[in-house]
């Protein structure tokens, strides 16, 4: 079982150093950071953490998989595991579709590119040379020069049944969403159908303080529009530290391999800090 914390992309991303460096002295075994549009590059900021931390496991969640090449993404993230071996998860999704169309990237079958990309990324960190000629990406004959010894686990963060599916035949692990209650995690990982080794992940939101003020949060209204659930059934890590507390071991105990909490507000690491302190 791992604990994880995310840096927020609300954050400004010079607090990041900081806030890694604090995180390398606690018990928490993850740092996440975010690749959102417009927010902050992924890479960029796993590289950064990775850098001036030396214990912690540094996640990406989660690039989206219509703005990164799988060649260049395969490169980017191989670099980063030769540098600090056994210290990177990569996540890779869908991206939010109206943000891809904002962008110019959207794709007929976000499905397709989806699976293709992680197949791709998967076999060149594993020094394959890659050719495919899919419906979404067209590789021939590329190779990592210098592939890591040992390829970073790679991840699908998705929701969808279809896509659940998708994960548990081609990545090593699957990232579910904010919002997701313990209750629904076996049917989570029976439409993934994985196997033993295959990481669960849940992201969820922490707050340890009065409740209407995560019910108002906007990244909690908006992230109940996301899922189609009203404010107060956005399953979070919230209420008293021990009741956060509970709700991170009721996540463990319904399958969850790792649980990420993402704080809610401009000061996180006291959240952080009276989490563990409960756990």
């Amino acid at each position: 079982m791992r604990l994880g914390v995310m840096f927020d992309r609300d954050l400004p991303p010079e607090e990041l150093i900081p806030f890694a460096r604090a995180l390398d002295e606690t018990a928490v075994d993850d740092l996440w950071v975010v690749e959102d549009l417009g927010w902050t590059g992924g890479v960029s900021a796993a590289a950064t953490a990775l850098a001036v931390t030396s214990r912690l496991r540094v996640g990406i969640g989660i690039t989206p998989a219509p703005l990164r090449n799988p060649m260049l993404l395969a490169m980017e993230i191989g670099n980063l595991a030769r540098m600090h071996p056994g210290r990177l998860a990569a996540g890779i999704g869908h991206g939010v579709q109206e943000w891809m169309r904002q962008a110019g990237a959207a794709v007929p079958s976000p499905l397709a590119l989806l699976e293709e990309t992680i197949t791709a990324v998967r076999a060149l960190l594993r020094g394959e040379t890659v050719t495919l000629h899919g419906r979404a990406v067209h590789l021939d004959g590329v190779s990592l020069v210098h592939p890591p010894a040992v390829p970073p686990p790679v991840l699908a963060g998705v929701k969808g049944p279809r896509s659940l599916a998708l994960s548990g035949r081609v990545a090593q692990g699957t990232i579910v969403p904010e919002g997701v209650g313990p209750e629904q995690l076996p049917g989570i990982a029976a439409r993934i159908a994985g196997g033993d080794d295959h990481e669960l992940g849940v992201f969820t939101f922490l707050h340890t303080g009065v409740e209407a003020d995560r019910l108002t949060h906007p990244v909690v209204r908006d992230q109940a529009a996301y899922l189609g659930v009203p404010p107060q059934d956005v399953v979070m890590a919230a209420g008293t530290p021990e009741q956060a507390a509970e709700q991170v071991r009721s996540m463990w105990a319904a399958g969850a391999h790792t649980v990420v909490v993402r704080p809610l507000g401009r000061d996180p690491l006291p959240h952080v800090s009276a989490l563990l302190s409960a756990l």
